[in-house]
């Protein structure tokens, strides 16, 4: 068989991504934070993109509530259609919202004082890691120089936790000395503050605070050097017959060894608190419910007047341009295309994540009103049918989105669960159960701490019929332990 090349002409259908749906999509799923700081990056290059000076603040309370009660417009599939260089770009479109400014609420302006805005007292300050204080400790101590490269390199290999994650025979090799000069430097940091810093496991961080509260020799030390093991397993009496003590002896040295801190280095490895800044806002007035957008942080974008088309009408004899004007022109068309897509996709963005916020009141409406004992099942499709979209897009919109409710401040997705069946036919959520669960748990007595069998006994008398497997993922995603943990002697 001869082998050619020939040409074929065929019909087919695909689905082509353009960028400007590409950058819908990608802004769609950002966190509030995020788009400021993907507008801030798009006005330092685009220089046909421009932040209003003034933006517009809605405060008298009659204009309010009629933007409460208007309908939102359609959005237009047609937003979305790729424009070619010099065709609608300059001419036909609405320039004075690119020019004046674009509002992107899609609801009511959110209207706050500077009062209301957020402290910022400590986010000059660079909070201290362990190895720092450890560092500055040994250097206030009398070592000789040998001693503090060997006390260099024993606290450059100590964890967030506290712990010494390498041998002293390692680090006698790097720093060229005999092990025993190694352990000598270990001994006088491990008497360094945090009590506990420097152990090579858990039994010698603990027997390390031990010493530090001059508890040596006592029946708490002798626990920990020999019987660590049975106190995990709360075998108190093996303990006390082989000590030859008393049970409630070893249940107070066991409150002692209780209180003690597993990973004394966390309190300097902990990561500062991350605010959380609300999306959206629910306010109640009289018998409804307001939904906001929080547009605070978020520039008024518009269309750099300076490269706004002449106006309809006039017309102005051009010199022909050379090749460098040509390349100018199209510079330009191309960055007039990319500021009105970014305008437009804000745009939407903000009508979606408002449409979407006001299904989910609809549908949560007890929730709002009585809390979360009345958090109905709730699932994408339910939203995205209401509003006239795809799951997908609920999907995006409901990620790394906050709403601040009467209730309290809840991620968009927390409002989607499933739904468990009652024993009177009615559903109720997941969430709610894990709720119901927790409430049980918290007031049960801690010496007679309910079996996973039990819980779901109790939730069945509460018309909530789950089995137990099911009680104990509940349990499980709460961070919550069995029986035998929570269980307390003492």
């Amino acid at each position: 068989m001869a082998i050619e090349m020939r040409q074929q002409m065929k019909m087919v259908q695909q689905l082509v991504m353009t960028p400007q749906l590409q950058q819908a999509i990608k802004l769609l799923q950002l966190s509030r934070i995020e788009l400021q700081d993907v507008v801030r990056q798009e006005l330092e290059e685009n220089p046909v993109l421009d932040e209003s000076l003034e933006q517009e603040e809605i405060r008298d309370a009659d204009q309010f509530e009629l933007q409460e009660k208007e309908e939102l417009p359609p959005v237009d599939s047609g937003d979305f259609k790729e424009v070619a260089a010099g065709e609608e770009t300059r001419s036909e479109l609405d320039w004075e919202s690119y020019l004046e400014g674009y509002n992107y609420s899609a609801g009511e302006q959110y209207y706050d004082d500077d009062e209301d805005r957020p402290s910022y007292e400590n986010i000059l300050t660079k909070k201290g890691t362990l190895f720092d204080h450890l560092v500055w400790q040994l250097n206030l101590n009398r070592f000789s120089d040998q001693e503090r490269m060997i006390g260099a390199e024993i606290i450059g290999n100590i964890d967030e936790d506290g712990y010494l994650r390498t041998t002293t025979a390692d680090i006698a090799h790097v720093c060229q000395v005999d092990e025993p000069a190694v352990e000598q430097v270990l001994l006088r940091i491990q008497d360094f503050d945090p009590p506990g810093a420097g152990a090579r496991d858990l039994r010698e961080c603990l027997l390390l605070q031990v010493r530090s509260l001059n508890m040596g020799g006592t029946l708490v030390e002798g626990i920990l050097l020999h019987h660590l093991k049975d106190l995990e397993l709360r075998k108190y009496k093996p303990i006390a017959k082989a000590l030859g003590c008393e049970v409630n002896d070893i249940l107070l040295a066991a409150r002692v060894i209780a209180s003690l801190d597993p990973k004394p280095g966390r309190i300097y490895g902990q990561e500062d608190i991350q605010y959380i800044s609300p999306d959206i806002f629910v306010y109640k007035v009289g018998e409804e419910y307001v939904v906001t957008l929080n547009e605070e942080g978020l520039p008024n974008l518009r269309i750099n007047p300076l490269y706004a088309p002449e106006p309809k009408g006039e017309k102005v004899e051009k010199p022909e341009k050379d090749n460098g004007g040509a390349k100018v022109d199209e510079y330009i068309n191309d960055k007039m295309r990319s500021a009105m897509w970014l305008i437009k996709s804000i745009h939407q963005r903000q009508r979606t994540i408002y449409k979407t916020a006001k299904s989910i009141v609809k549908f949560q409406r007890e929730f709002f009103d009585k809390g979360i004992e009345y958090l109905k099942p709730l699932v994408l499709r339910d939203v995205a049918e209401d509003i006239g979209m795809h799951e997908s897009t609920i999907s995006r919109v409901t990620t790394n989105k906050y709403m601040q409710t009467p209730q309290g401040l809840f991620e968009l997705k927390y409002f989607f669960n499933s739904g468990i069946s009652t024993s009177d036919g009615d559903f109720i959520a997941s969430e709610s159960v894990k709720n119901k669960i927790k409430e049980i748990l918290e007031n049960e007595d801690p010496k007679k701490p309910y079996s996973d069998q039990k819980l779901a006994e109790l939730l069945s008398a509460n018309q909530i019929n789950i089995a137990r497997r099911t009680v104990t993922k509940y349990r499980e995603m709460l961070r919550i332990g069995s029986s035998s943990e929570r269980k307390r002697l003492f």
